[in-house]
């Protein structure tokens, strides 16, 4: 079932989405070759304790976690653990903030150090994908719409896997809502898009195959091919002529900017 927000509800959403950016914008500030995924969860939950909200991840479906730390090759729900980022590491922070009765919830990748060419230009391309899957969730609009769009940049452009095995989906008072959200697809099918439906749009791309899978500890998702895998993800409510971004990059891509140890993204 499709839950739509009132504008008073998407605006506590709102409020969920920012502490999530700026629990993200903090955890750009400490990144650094040596430091623990461990810490980085650490770190996050305390953050988001700071602001008076709860960790929308921690005991989710089991999850033993505040966060999801993803290095290189892991797709998504990466286990924080005692591993060092090293010198040339990019690392997916998926964090997700409970407040007011609704949840916030989305990702950023960095780069650490010294990163390779290539794997820049993937960050590029999906984080490029994001904005153009965005675009598309406006009023009138299918979810097919969104699909396309990102598949089309990242698998059709320039060659890219584009996971199938995992999916964008609505937020609100629960952390997943209807509908999924995929991105892959046709244009012009899928669910109908109404004004104040809430998503997480989130392109989970890989530098080879499509193909993954997941660790034993039931959680954890690699790229089978062991190449480098990119997650981006914005909270957006739809609207008639525009998207509405809840979450907010640019307060993480200042902290980014102004780290030494973080590699900056065109």
């Amino acid at each position: 079932m499709i839950h739509y927000k009132t504008p008073e509800e998407v605006e506590l959403m709102r409020h969920s989405a920012l502490l999530v950016s700026q629990t993200l914008s903090e955890i750009a500030k400490i990144l650094k070759p040596g430091i623990t995924t461990l810490a980085i969860d650490k770190k996050a939950a305390e953050i988001i304790r700071d602001f008076g909200g709860i960790p929308s991840f921690l005991n989710f479906n089991g999850y033993p976690f505040n966060s999801c730390t993803s290095v290189n090759d892991v797709v998504v729900h990466g286990f924080p653990n005692g591993r060092e980022l090293k010198d040339g590491d990019i690392i997916a922070i998926d964090i997700g903030v409970y407040k007011n009765g609704f949840h916030g919830d989305h990702a950023y990748t960095f780069a650490i150090g010294d990163v390779a060419e290539d794997v820049m230009q993937l960050i590029r391309v999906t984080k490029e994908s994001l904005y153009k899957g965005i675009e598309k969730a406006v009023a009138g609009n299918r979810i097919g719409d969104i699909a396309f769009a990102i598949q089309e940049h990242t698998e059709k452009k320039h060659g890219y896997g584009v996971v199938r095995e995992l999916v964008g989906h609505g937020l609100g008072r629960r952390m997943h809502e209807d509908p999924q959200v995929p991105n892959y697809g046709k244009r012009g099918t899928g669910a109908k898009l109404k004004e104040r439906l809430v998503l997480a749009i989130e392109p989970m791309i890989n530098m080879g195959v499509k193909e993954v899978y997941t660790e034993d500890d039931g959680w954890t998702v690699r790229t089978i091919d062991h190449k480098p895998s990119v997650h981006f993800e914005h909270d957006v409510c739809v609207m008639k002529n525009k998207a509405d971004i809840l979450s907010d990059y640019s307060i993480i891509e200042a902290a980014e900017k102004a780290n030494p140890n973080l590699k900056k993204q065109a």
